[in-house]
């Protein structure tokens, strides 16, 4: 599907403009985008609007790392839109000149449909041009990433409010996969940050300067929180296995102590059942009359006095 804006000389919004009528002498600029096109429609980058065949290549190669290239009589950016629950990334290419911006994308995107219908309502689009517009779009990609990154704070700020007794497998599992929906998130923002600042400070891009400029930065100021925020939730993913890590380790050494002191109370014991369990016929103490019971009276002696021992010794505090 194809949809265009055209903005007149005398400052007029105009919907869904064919596009053989987009250079008429009164139309001052235009937005075309090409949401889900068909075959048809994708030849219509070459045959109508002659885009270098790199360009239009890496349009249809998926998946492009977002980038910047100056190209003769326009500019090529690839963006990266997230996927709101798997996190993936989606890409959305923009052709960008003083006269025109046409955005390319194969996949339906929600943040680019309510940049396109908040630009047909707005007032000032004359005023603007196709570098605003292209604010708009990226602005609305980057406001899209910070409701991921807020949910995944506040898993891990519930998690962090927890008792160290309270870390299970099971939210273990749970850190994990925030791990990986950080990692993924990662790869997407630090790559559009540094396009951010590519775009900041291209000296190619017409117009790229005073409030143009101001708008990009803000842009940019919003990708650097995120980065710091993911880098934060990473941090805190690693605090929080360490400390699972720790517990672990401390129930364990708690469990060796206790069988420890265990096995060696039971040590003296058994060597005293040992001696009195060899079958020799001569034996002194065998003949004893009460000979059974001062063994057992000895073990219970022996073992209570080490307990006491180890009771004082602080090893089952």
């Amino acid at each position: 599907m194809i949809q265009t804006i055209a903005v007149t000389k005398h400052g007029e919004t105009l919907r869904g403009v064919p596009i053989d009528s987009l250079d008429r002498d009164d139309v001052e600029w235009y937005w075309v985008d090409f949401a889900e096109p068909t075959e048809e429609e994708i030849l219509l980058l070459e045959t109508r609007f002659r885009f270098h065949p790199l360009a239009i290549e890496d349009c249809l190669q998926l998946l492009q790392r977002p980038k910047l290239d100056h190209y003769e009589a326009f500019h090529f950016l690839v963006f990266h839109t997230l996927h709101p629950t798997t996190l993936e990334a989606v890409e959305l290419d923009v052709f960008l000149s003083e006269r025109y911006i046409v955005t390319f994308h194969l996949t339906p995107l929600p943040e680019l449909d309510d940049a396109f219908a908040k630009w047909v309502a707005f007032d000032e689009a004359g005023k603007k041009g196709p570098l605003f517009a292209l604010y708009s779009v990226v602005d609305k990609i980057v406001d899209q990433y910070f409701p991921s990154v807020y949910r995944i704070e506040d898993a891990l700020f519930d998690m962090d409010q927890r008792k160290s007794s309270d870390l299970t497998d099971k939210i273990m599992d749970q850190v994990f996969d925030i791990r990986s929906d950080l990692l993924q998130l990662r790869r997407t923002v630090f790559p559009m940050r540094e396009l951010l600042y590519r775009i900041l400070n291209s000296e190619r891009i017409q117009g790229m300067g005073g409030e143009h400029r101001a708008y990009f930065a803000d842009v940019h100021d919003h990708l650097l929180k995120l980065s710091e925020m993911i880098e934060s939730n990473r941090e805190m993913t690693a605090d929080i296995r360490d400390s699972y890590v720790s517990l672990n380790t401390n129930r364990m050494n708690g469990i060796m102590k206790t069988l420890t002191v265990i096995t060696t109370i039971f040590m003296p014991l058994t060597f005293l059942a040992g001696i009195y369990g060899m079958n020799f016929s001569y034996m002194p103490e065998l003949d004893m009359k009460g000979g059974y019971f001062i063994a057992l009276g000895a073990m219970a002696l022996i073992g209570f006095a080490m307990f006491w021992w180890f009771k004082r010794k602080g090893w089952f505090d």
